[in-house]
């Protein structure tokens, strides 16, 4: 008897596994966590095998799921790839990306392989570089589509995460505790580095710079050195560098707007495409996490407001 596999299973599971998360799978997807729960059942039914690890809070693959993710993602990009072949409209042509260096590694990937697997025509060229760079030639219309990191929101920009900006330095350096405070930024034209030393002024601590560079990849080499330590956005810490805690005396820094600008004036159709996979990649990735960190916003700004 011939068995059919349901393509939507498939993307069920593919996505959790992409995401290590049912919840994040389920704003990826668009369903209710019930729903991918209940998707993910019925493939472990249909081929009588448990595929994922349930022990700890991260669901990982067991053997049976890495031997069918590889083939999984073949028929989902089968399956796209006759579904664009059939369906309209057949979107050909290129999209000019701009994101800030610090965005780009933790956000794009997914993005990326998403939006190929859906318009494999689509030519998405990725222009990375400091936010004033990225919006100057979205205004003048060298770009499609341009990610920020902006204090706030302005007039026609849309926000996608309000990310704490903290101070990183080695996992159990002592960079922090020298005096001057040895600090390392990215370009002289980066807002985090007018933050950094407004705050720094404010608490009175001394302080002498380490790095300056456009290349974030130099930033962190004095980071993982514990030569420096250097301000980012909490999103864009890697897992092998450490927050700083607060008690350790560091004065705190302000949060940052991730924000998306669109060309206003002959923006194509497969633009805005990109763009909602954009969107849909923050919503999932960061969901839980905007609603906890607007509401410290918030009850800091109620504190702030009240006084003591």
């Amino acid at each position: 008897m011939a068995r059919n596999i349901d393509i939507g299973l498939l993307r069920a599971f593919v996505a959790v596994v992409e995401t290590g998360s049912v919840t994040r799978a389920a704003h990826l997807l668009n369903l209710t966590q019930a729903a991918v729960s209940q998707q993910l059942k019925r493939l472990e039914e249909l081929f009588d095998v448990a595929l994922f690890d349930r022990s700890n809070r991260t669901l990982r693959p067991t053997v049976a799921g890495e031997r069918l993710l590889a083939h999984a993602q073949s028929m989902m990009a089968m399956n796209d790839d006759l579904w664009g072949l059939m369906s309209t409209p057949h979107y050909e042509g290129e999209v000019r990306v701009g994101v800030p260096h610090d965005v780009v590694e933790p956000n794009l990937p997914a993005v990326l392989r998403r939006f190929d697997r859906t318009w494999p025509r689509v030519r998405v060229t990725l222009i990375s570089g400091i936010t004033a760079e990225l919006l100057a030639d979205l205004h003048r219309n060298n770009l499609d589509i341009a990610l920020s990191t902006e204090p706030d929101v302005p007039a026609g920009a849309e926000l996608l995460l309000r990310d704490p900006l903290v101070w990183v330095g080695a996992a159990g350096g002592q960079a922090h505790q020298r005096t001057p405070l040895p600090v390392s930024f990215g370009s002289p034209n980066c807002a985090f580095r007018a933050s950094a030393v407004q705050a720094l002024a404010r608490a009175g601590r001394d302080w002498r710079p380490v790095c300056e560079a456009t290349v974030l990849d130099a930033v962190k080499a004095t980071l993982y050195a514990d030569v420096a330590i250097g301000p980012m956005l909490l999103s864009a810490v890697p897992a092998d560098l450490s927050v700083i805690d607060a008690a350790e005396g560091l004065p705190p820094l302000p949060p940052f707007c991730i924000n998306m600008h669109m060309r206003r004036a002959g923006r194509s159709a497969v633009a805005d495409e990109f763009a909602a996979f954009v969107r849909q990649e923050f919503a999932s990735r960061y969901g839980e996490r905007r609603q906890i960190v607007s509401a410290a916003l918030q009850s800091d700004a109620s504190r702030a407001s009240t006084g003591p």
